[in-house]
């Protein structure tokens, strides 16, 4: 800054084979990254690596001296620094004549500024000994800057550098003895977001070290041991992030309606994907790409229960809308089509292991958002197999009755499905909002075809239960139904009148339902 004095560091980093293994700087700066003089001295050594000395170590230029040259070495060293070195200096001098001591054991010296040996594994050197020194109830600066740490990490392991897992694991440790944990657990209070997210990331991070197929074995068993040291203590976070009761207002945190997923999508429709071969794999011509956007299906259309806790809840919706987000930014030639269509294909004809399979259990997670992402990408070129997984997509099982009463494919004989007991599904009004959506989009696609919209209406009948989201979607058909540059659509119209209808008879059923003495009369 202009108006701080200017100030002179004596800076010294060690590096080898390109990496940093060392530095230390005058300015006693204690922070868990280099400080700013070490930073301005690497760039400017890679800058202009002409303008900055490159000294070798200093065993190497000892050994170059002869007998005299060392002696004036030593003395000078001493006289400019007596008070620092002259006792150890004695010391080692006492040893060395001495011929029984250990020092004379060892052929030569270390050398404090070699290099590392060629053998070992080349690493960069992280301010470890820094992030130690937070361990000493000044854990809230490093967790203040955690995303940083956690960036640095990310960055470690993109470059398969074997510190990540080390730096890691220090800043897991530094998490774990926050005494706000111990503190939030005593008062059965929940950690704040700032909290969760560092939480979350630490998590994400250790399963790309785990499943990093390039470690070893011996790696594994012992970050295996570590984790379940850590998942012993009494404050280690559950897997909601939530020691508490308190339900946090899910309403700001996921989005609703139509614009669910808009020493974002908006905003990246700039970016552009292309194919980049993929060597070593099973098949010719497929692309990174490929590859990706498939995993991303698969994973996508996995079943998979609906976890227990509030904030893991709210962590699945989040998750799966942020990776549709990143895959409505990638324009779909007729390679990818190929792909959406084997993998629709195959989700819906799957075992178990489909969310989109024929049986599914009742607490499984919902794929109506992803199935309305589907449905948009599939329907220009393949309708049928769009509307298929689409209505496979509807259904909500975790609000159906194991005793229907009567015929759902009817509205005149429409009868209230009151659940029975369910998991608590803190979501549930998200959910029931994008199943909603997902029908009204089909409706709009379906403008014109009486087949398609007596199937769809059919499916809606069946598997919403919330009135006020049948309600909407009458108002949805009959807004597509007169839209001013077409005549009206009558079938539309029908399907808004019967889905009006339905509305008016679920309430007064569910009103009867709730109030036995009305049902009587």
């Amino acid at each position: 800054m202009q108006s701080e004095p200017e100030i002179l560091c004596n800076v010294a980093i060690s590096f080898d084979r390109c990496k940093i293994t060392s530095v230390t700087c005058s300015c006693g700066n204690k922070d868990i990254f280099y400080c700013a003089h070490v930073v301005a001295l690497s760039l400017y050594r890679i800058r202009k690596p002409d303008q900055v000395k490159l000294h070798l170590p200093i065993s190497e230029t000892l050994f170059q001296m002869n007998r005299d040259q060392l002696q004036k070495f030593v003395q000078y060293l001493i006289t400019v620094h007596h008070t620092e070195v002259l006792p150890t200096a004695q010391k080692l001098a006492d040893e060395i004549l001495s011929q029984n001591s250990e020092i004379n054991q060892v052929h030569g010296g270390r050398g404090c500024s070699a290099s590392l040996s060629v053998t070992r594994g080349l690493c960069w050197a992280p301010e470890e000994q820094r992030l130690q020194l937070f361990s000493d109830g000044q854990q809230g600066v490093l967790l203040g800057s955690g995303s940083h740490c956690v960036c640095g990490v990310r960055e470690m392991l993109k470059m398969r550098d074997s510190n990540g897992a080390r730096m890691l694991t220090l800043i897991t440790e530094q998490f774990m003895a926050d005494p706000r944990l111990s503190l939030w657990t005593q008062q059965g209070t929940a950690m704040t977001d700032k909290y969760r997210q560092l939480w979350d990331e630490l998590g994400a991070l250790w399963m790309c070290i785990v499943l990093n197929p390039h470690c070893k074995l011996e790696q594994k068993v012992s970050w295996l041991k570590q984790l379940k040291k850590w998942n012993g203590v009494d404050v280690c976070p559950w897997e909601d992030g939530n020691h508490g009761n308190e339900l946090p207002n899910l309403t700001n945190a996921l989005p609703q309606g139509a614009n669910a997923n808009q020493e974002n999508t908006g905003q990246c429709k700039s970016l552009e994907y292309q194919h980049l071969p993929a060597h070593k794999f099973l098949e010719e011509g497929e692309s990174y790409l490929m590859l990706a956007v498939e995993v991303a299906l698969i994973g996508l259309g996995q079943q998979r229960i609906m976890p227990d806790g509030l904030y893991a809840q709210e962590k699945v919706c989040r998750n799966e809308e942020q990776l549709i987000s990143k895959l409505q930014e990638i324009e779909l030639d007729d390679t990818l089509v190929k792909i959406f269509r084997k993998q629709a294909v195959f989700l819906l004809e799957a075992g178990p292991y489909s969310g989109l399979g024929e049986i599914i259990h009742r607490e499984s997670v919902p794929m109506h958002t992803f199935a309305k992402y589907l449905f948009t990408s599939l329907l220009p070129h393949d309708a049928e197999l769009a509307y298929k997984t689409a209505l496979r997509a509807m259904r909500l099982r975790v609000l159906e009755s194991t005793t229907p009463l009567g015929d759902m494919s009817h509205p005149h004989h429409i009868v209230s499905v009151v659940p029975n007991r369910y998991p608590r599904w803190f979501t549930l009004s998200h959910i029931e909002s994008q199943q909603c959506e997902l029908a009204s989009t089909m409706l709009t696609a379906a403008k014109g075809d009486v087949q398609r919209l007596e199937t769809v209406l059919e499916s809606i009948q069946k598997n919403i239960h919330s009135s006020s989201h049948i309600f909407k979607l009458a108002q949805d058909a009959f807004k597509i139904a007169t839209l001013m540059d077409s005549l009206p659509d009558i079938t539309l119209l029908k399907v808004s009148l019967e889905l009006g209808l339905q509305t008016v008879l679920t309430a007064a059923i569910s009103l009867l339902s709730s109030s036995p003495a009305l049902y009587k009369l």
